[in-house]
């Protein structure tokens, strides 16, 4: 809340939220945040629920559950009901807030009192500033985040004051942000909200993602600075491509939230020379990013002739100032560089805490769970999930290094490794393979091209052709669907 106020004081008629005319100012966003603070304060409710798509109404609220002293928690409002109802009944006593038709989702769980996100800012605008007496302790609960559960159930992990204050202080300059600029959201902007205002920059919000009206809403303001994950860049550039104007205004744009094709990232140099592509890794329970590639080093990559410094393209980069990395083995042993093994981290942003649970180990390390290996200039590359290794007959593949090669095959244009069960090898690799429109590929060509840049023992066993994978909203792919569909079709059946 500090941060609003800061900002507020600062430059109070500079616009926060929304168009430049007729946006949110930063005064006008602390008086509404502090107008929610008096209503939150009168109601029983210890958590306050968002499931709305990103709208005027979040930033409000999370600075204002600061401001009360009442933990924020953004839920995706795309979950099945009965996942939505199930989370939704543990965190009460709460109050949500849902958008115009989404009060009967949640309705009838003890304890939990209902708001639509525009009856709320109208409230927040109604009532008495409250007294800017809010307490900051470092160790308050600031944002519950339920994990994406691309495997299984979420985790609700615990991001604390310090988490959050550490990660924008170390990372952003006080109203370093030029008056011009702005950046275009289009993914839950929770953890953004902080570091928007504390630098000064507008925030855009898109209620949800599609290319064309992206690149619309991105030429119509001005937009300077966006983020996006893997999925949105690929259609985003298909936009621009077709329709050849270009993003004049668009300076800084940063993606993360998954494996970014190396043949995507090298398309948007192409077709953006002008811009700063920054790729950025970080989790729910690290507060955001921990490490990144910078513009630099982007530009560095694709004009170098050395194969080490082109490669850093399919890297997320090296750790923040603030942030160590180190690769262990299953024994929690140190890796040298270039053997692969778990991500673990460590700082004072990284939490590592879940309800009822902190998986910090000894040394306030947290044990991702990721797979990847760091190189000799420490640029940390991503294999994926620990538990997404495939071992085939004693040997450990990485999906990823096998999905990096499928994607460099012209008539494939996704792809997703999973490892099946088998009799024989303990698991076989399988692919789930969507192709380029009016692309054809059988098979046996699959497995070649897979054998001719990597070894037979890479080749997939199954292949299966789809007309798209599943995703979640920043941008993972949903394993914990896929493979239960195809141990049903394949393994069953064999």
């Amino acid at each position: 809340m500090m941060l609003l106020e800061m900002a507020a004081q600062a430059a109070p008629e500079r616009v926060a939220i929304g168009p430049l005319k007729g946006g949110l100012t930063y005064g006008q966003l602390f008086e509404l945040a502090g107008g929610a603070t008096t209503w939150l304060r009168s109601r029983p409710a210890e958590r306050v629920l968002y499931t709305d798509v990103s709208a005027p109404a979040l930033p409000v609220a999370l600075f204002a559950s600061s401001w009360a002293g009442k933990p924020f928690a953004p839920l995706n409002y795309r979950l099945a009901d009965d996942r939505l109802r199930w989370i939704v009944a543990r965190q009460a006593p709460a109050i949500v807030l849902h958008g115009v038709d989404g009060e009967s989702r949640t309705t009838g769980i003890d304890h939990v009192e209902h708001i639509d996100t525009g009856t709320f800012v109208a409230r927040a605008g109604a009532e008495e500033v409250a007294a800017a007496d809010w307490s900051y302790d470092p160790d308050d609960i600031a944002v519950l985040l339920h994990t994406s559960g691309t495997t299984g159930e979420p985790k609700v992990a615990i991001l604390r004051q310090k988490h959050l204050v550490s990660y924008v202080l170390g990372t952003v300059e006080f109203l370093g942000a030029g008056d011009d600029e702005a950046t275009l959201v289009s993914v839950p902007p929770y953890h953004i909200a902080g570091m928007a205002v504390y630098g000064g920059r507008r925030l855009v919000q898109l209620a949800a993602f599609d290319p064309t009206d992206w690149v619309r809403v991105a030429r119509a303001e001005h937009i300077s600075h966006a983020m996006v994950v893997p999925t949105m860049l690929s259609r985003i550039l298909d936009v621009v491509e077709a329709d050849g104007q270009g993003l004049s205004d668009l300076r800084h744009l940063s993606y993360g939230g998954g494996r970014m094709p190396r043949a995507v990232v090298e398309r948007a140099l192409h077709l953006l020379p002008g811009v700063d592509f920054v790729n950025a890794y970080g989790l729910t329970e690290t507060s955001s990013s921990i490490t990144v590639l910078g513009p630099d080093e982007h530009r560095q990559a694709l004009a170098s002739d050395d194969p080490a410094v082109q490669a850093r393209l399919g890297s997320v980069g090296q750790p923040l100032p603030t942030v160590e990395v180190s690769i262990r083995d299953a024994d929690g042993s140190e890796l040298p560089p270039g053997q692969r093994g778990e991500v673990w981290v460590r700082g004072e942003q990284i939490s590592g805490e879940y309800a009822h649970a902190n998986q910090l180990v000894a040394g306030g390390w947290f044990t991702t769970r990721d797979a990847g290996w760091l190189d000799a200039d420490g640029y940390l590359y991503l294999d994926g999930r620990i538990d997404d290794v495939i071992v085939r007959g004693g040997e450990n593949l990485s999906p990823g290094e096998i999905e990096d090669v499928l994607l460099q095959h012209p008539a494939i244009s996704d792809a997703v490794v999973l490892g099946l069960p088998d009799r024989e090898w303990g698991e076989v690799v399988a692919a789930v393979v969507v192709l380029e429109e009016g692309q054809a590929i059988d098979e046996d060509e699959v497995r070649a091209w897979v054998v001719q840049h990597l070894r037979s023992s890479r080749a997939p066993a199954v292949i299966d052709i789809r007309s798209e994978l599943p995703y979640n909203e920043t941008g993972k792919v949903l394993r914990r669907v896929l493979k239960p569909e195809l141990e049903a079709r394949f393994v069953d059946a064999s």
